[in-house]
């Protein structure tokens, strides 16, 4: 998916297929978010003004590619981890056997579904101390740059958490469901007061 045309990506999700959905829409968010921090990091390598923190934002740059590539991988492996759950859901249901073994399939597959946009959520939150860095340090041309990293970052964490929630309510495992949730719950409050630790620094 990361290789198609954005008009077609675009038009792909507009459509009523359910893929690509919320999840890997979060993942392109963390994307953009990832190549926004290298933006400023890269508009700051080179400049005498800047050359007290010309190691730290090249250490950022090199980060921010490896996230923004990971994420780009993040929507198709989204979209694919719910092919398990679609599959068990057209198994045959006639005998108690068959009822058994689709129901078993269904929870493996839920769990899946959960499990890959919770650590897309983990991937993009790792963007977050990026862009304090290159809000703080970075060139202050593109300060508002590094803002909208730390925006895009947060929105693609907590919607890819939506995403973990609406399949935890469907599994029967109480307590994967509880430990899932307590850290979803978490990273919900992290990101969201990071983001407000950013912002704060704006100049605007």
């Amino acid at each position: 998916m990361k290789e198609m045309k954005l008009v077609d990506f675009a038009a792909q999700t507009a459509s009523a297929e359910p893929v690509p959905g919320g999840g890997s829409i979060a993942a392109v968010s963390g994307a953009l978010s990832a190549a926004l921090t290298e933006m400023v990091a890269n508009l700051t390598i080179g400049k005498k003004k800047y050359e007290e923190f010309e190691a730290e934002m090249k250490d950022i740059s090199a980060e921010g590619a490896k996230l923004r590539e990971r994420l780009l991988d993040d929507i198709l492996r989204d979209s694919n981890s719910f092919n398990d759950v679609m599959k068990a859901m057209k198994m045959p249901k006639d005998t108690e056997e068959e009822k058994e073994a689709r129901t078993s399939s269904m929870q493996a597959g839920l769990k899946t579904a959960a499990s890959v946009p919770f650590e897309i959520a983990c991937d993009a939150f790792e963007i977050m101390p990026l862009a304090e860095k290159v809000v703080e340090h970075g060139n202050a041309n593109a300060v508002t740059d590094g803002l909208v990293s730390a925006m895009l970052a947060r929105t693609a964490v907590l919607s890819a958490l939506l995403n973990t929630k609406i399949n935890l309510a469907s599994i029967k495992d109480e307590a994967y469901v509880a430990d899932m949730n307590k850290k979803v719950k978490d990273l919900e409050e992290k990101v969201i007061e990071f983001e407000k630790k950013i912002l704060n620094k704006s100049p605007y």
